[in-house]
């Protein structure tokens, strides 16, 4: 029997509303259907642990190749199935659970497992007809349900710690442990407005790993010092989206560049480390721009709908991401941040950045 979570079974709904549906529709940054935006659905391609499938849609019958036989399914079949899972995945109050009724389905057209082989980076691959161009682009998703728990944009590490040197201020050892024993649930804001209190000031310094700030760099030659201001931010404010976090950034305007002609200088910025990020930038190893097959998501909203994002449409998929997208807190003793410590006679003070869908 088949178990998985919300979001492993939200895979499998993918591929039968899709096919169902036999359409892509795109997203905008509020996640609503953008009007008049259609991409008929011409193939799914779907990589299983013992083989490649393809399923070719054509008029109303779904054509499944892989091995030597071709199977030809109905589409009602596809729409009744998805209607019946995305049901069972909300209804259920389980982590993981099993569907018996769709996993027979699943085997009679070749859907052996939740999730695709872990050695693709795709979730799902899909050829797609543009009318606008008349091209037939093979486009590769990564799932994010809304059906399950929010998932993260960018996990939480020693990798992601941003480095802040406390000065104006001088601390005894016996005063630096009496901060570091702030244990309330703000903690590290407590910590932080304790420091501000004693007219002590926060200035970054840099990230704690080179190869996190050369990626930045790469970026963008002013991100390490930008992300440094927002997640100062929402570690001293109630804030956390990022929109809301990069507006009150902007509008202190700390790298002090040339708004006169109002240029949006620090959400540009953002929205491209944001990009970079979803297609395959990661703090522990060297980025070298280039996107991963993973060109974009699929969204699984809670009412069942699925909305596309791709790097092919470039503006509605930055939009999505930075209007859909919070910094979080992380543990603070597994990846060693929020406490004062001293170096060289020089007080320090490290604070995390994580990255979550807010839904």
């Amino acid at each position: 029997m088949i178990t998985g979570n919300k979001g492993e079974w939200s895979e499998v709904y993918t591929l039968f509303k899709l096919l169902g549906d036999k359409q892509l529709f795109l997203g905008n940054k509020e996640i609503e259907k953008l009007e008049g935006i259609v991409y008929p659905i011409l193939r799914v391609l779907r990589t299983e642990k013992n083989d490649d499938f393809e399923y070719s849609i054509q008029d109303e019958i779904i054509l499944i190749s892989g091995r030597e036989e071709v199977l030809k399914i109905a589409i009602t079949e596809f729409k009744e199935k998805a209607k019946i899972l995305l049901e069972k995945i909300k209804a259920s109050k389980e982590r993981t659970f099993s569907v018996p009724e769709i996993e027979k389905f699943m085997q009679s057209i070749n859907c052996i497992s939740l999730k695709a082989s872990s050695t693709v980076k795709t979730d799902i691959t899909i050829v797609i007809h543009d009318q606008r161009t008349n091209q037939q682009p093979t486009l590769g998703f990564s799932i994010k349900s809304q059906l399950g728990s929010p998932s993260t944009l960018l996990n939480a590490g020693k990798t992601t710690n941003f480095i802040f040197k406390i000065s104006n201020l001088k601390l005894s050892k016996l005063e630096i442990n009496k901060i570091n024993s702030i244990d309330s649930r703000s903690k590290i804001i407590d910590r932080i407005n304790f420091v501000l209190n004693s007219n002590g000031q926060f200035n970054f310094v840099k990230t704690e790993r080179q190869i996190f700030s050369n990626n930045l760099i790469l970026i963008d030659s002013k991100l390490p010092e930008i992300l440094s201001q927002i997640i100062y931010e929402f570690y001293s404010s109630s804030k956390s989206s990022v929109t809301d976090l990069t507006h009150r950034t902007a509008d202190k305007n700390p790298l002090f560049f040339d708004v006169s002609n109002e240029h949006k200088f620090y959400e540009y910025k953002v929205k491209r480390f944001l990009t970079d990020v979803a297609l395959g930038m990661m703090p522990s190893k060297v980025w070298t721009g280039q996107y991963d097959a993973t060109g974009g998501y699929l969204v699984v909203k809670e009412d069942g709908d699925i909305l596309c994002y791709h790097i092919y449409n470039k503006n509605e998929f930055e939009n999505y991401l930075f209007n859909n997208t919070k910094l979080d807190t992380a543990s603070s003793s597994r990846h060693d941040f929020g406490s004062i410590y001293e170096e060289n006679g020089e007080l320090y003070f490290k604070l995390n950045l994580q990255i979550r869908f807010i839904k």
